[in-house]
């Protein structure tokens, strides 16, 4: 799928969690509901770090041009390291390493991780790339036209107000972990979804998406997960952008309303 729709999906995935997270107890504070969907809709994005053209490659100028070099590279490495006779030789990395459950629970893992230890700025640092990511895909029509200095700075403004909001007691910088020195380890969940989310997505569409590497299944380890290739759609269609698109949105929008206890 196209940046926009990753975004979206993700956004309403963790509307989604919020909402059954309320129905199992475990209600979140509207801070976390609101931070955490902005982060997954902007995690939701980064799996397409292998890619050179994705819109993840534009949000931070020349260092993540550089960064997806390295990661297609890397990615390219470790698919011609672990094939089986099965896969297909490939000349890129897009949509391998980084489209698999591993890569999104390192990341994740690594974030809350850096968000426990690093303290108030390494916090900063997860929000302020996420919104900037969040914008690219949710604005993705403003940010095109707007230069990038002005969409860091909604980032880093938007990380910074966030940051002071879910700190203040009761709005949620300790949800769901609860123990001394675990503030923002949840930090880590909605960034897991959104990878996770991303790949779902790809795998509707034609190529389908290795999510379950290192796995093997038959004669494959870099197998493309997917529905039956006759109800699959390519990136950037009708059914992307007139139907998913909406469904997004509407799921989205109830999910909130319920994770906030509307009804």
């Amino acid at each position: 799928m196209m940046g926009p729709a990753h975004s979206l999906s993700g956004a309403a995935a963790w509307l989604g969690v919020g909402a059954a997270a309320g129905a199992a107890g475990h209600a979140m504070p509207w801070p976390v509901l609101v931070v955490g969907a902005l982060i997954c809709a902007g995690a939701a994005l980064a799996p397409d770090l292998d890619h050179k053209s994705a819109t993840i490659s534009r949000a931070f100028g020349p260092l993540s041009r550089a960064l997806c070099e390295v990661i297609d590279r890397l990615s390219h490495a470790v698919y011609q390291a672990t094939r089986k006779p099965g896969d297909p030789r490939r000349t890129g990395g897009h949509r391998t390493l980084t489209h698999t459950w591993v890569w999104a629970v390192l990341i994740g893992a690594g974030a809350s991780a850096l968000a426990v230890t690093g303290g108030r700025w390494a916090v900063l640092a997860v929000l302020f790339v996420h919104m900037v990511l969040a914008v690219e895909g949710l604005l993705w029509r403003m940010a095109r036209v707007s230069s990038d200095v002005l969409v860091w700075l909604l980032g880093a403004t938007s990380a910074w107000i966030l940051a002071e909001i879910l700190n203040r007691p009761g709005n949620g910088s300790d949800w769901l972990f609860t123990g001394d020195g675990q503030e923002y380890l949840w930090l880590g969940l909605p960034i897991v979804l959104g990878a996770l989310v991303h790949d779902i997505g790809d795998s509707l569409t034609v190529s389908g998406c290795p999510i379950l590497w290192p796995i093997p299944i038959g004669r494959k380890r870099w197998y493309p997960l997917g529905p039956p290739k006759a109800i699959r759609f390519r990136a950037g269609s009708w059914v992307e952008l007139k139907v998913l698109m909406p469904v997004f949105m509407v799921l989205g929008g109830v999910s909130g309303l319920g994770a906030l206890g509307v009804f």
